[in-house]
């Protein structure tokens, strides 16, 4: 993979937020189409160090550029005394060239119930971060959720295995390549809005995702 002629962005200063504070956050996450819903409210929501084996991305292929920017961004933060792989908590970050500050979560990984009600641990926020510590040979920490109400699941379907060695990476998008099989046609209707608890979630940062 060709090194990027990008530069990364210039983290300015960062502040941690414990392992508590992201769990009363996540309660607070809404539908993106309903405010009123809040999926994790009731769930069972903890931090734990997850072998690749067990999870089960949703995404069939990765960008090479996202890959380098999340490389960077973990080498920026280890600079900073932080671990991209282990946060134990979250991070609000701040860029050189942007004034709102932009919040780091660990990956959200769901358990969702598939073929007769076989739990099935997906991927469903922090697939290049997952992919990374895949590559880089290490167990990363997740966000773990359980007991979300059956009428919110995940708006995709996992992949029937774990082999992440299967996922591909390219440095753009083919035509007609599809990125995810959705589970309802107005998969929007299934969407968490991360940004209804925390900041700037999601959006683009240039130093990562």
């Amino acid at each position: 993979m060709a090194r990027s002629n990008e530069k990364p962005q210039r983290i300015l200063r960062a502040e941690h937020f414990d392992e508590g504070e992201l769990i009363r956050r996540l309660r607070r996450v809404s539908m993106l189409e309903d405010d009123s819903a809040l999926p994790y409210r009731e769930a069972r929501i903890e931090l734990r160090e997850t072998p690749h084996g067990e999870l089960h991305p949703a995404q069939r292929y990765i960008l090479s550029g996202n890959m380098r920017r999340v490389e960077d961004l973990r080498w920026s933060l280890r600079d900073m005394g932080f671990d991209l792989f282990k946060l134990n908590g979250f991070l609000r970050l701040w860029f050189d060239g942007r004034e709102d500050p932009v919040d780091l979560l660990p990956p959200i990984v769901e358990e969702s119930r598939h073929d007769g009600g076989r739990p099935i641990n997906i991927v469903c926020d922090g697939m290049h971060r997952v992919y990374l510590a895949y590559v880089q040979w290490v167990t990363p920490q997740v966000v773990y959720i359980r007991g979300i109400p059956n009428e919110y699941p995940y708006y995709a379907y996992p992949h029937h295995d774990s082999n992440w060695s299967a996922i591909e990476m390219w440095d753009s998008i083919p035509a007609g390549a599809v990125k995810k099989w959705h589970r309802i046609r107005d998969d929007k209707k299934l969407y968490r809005n991360f940004n209804s608890a925390f900041e700037n979630v999601g959006a683009p940062r240039g130093s990562g995702g």
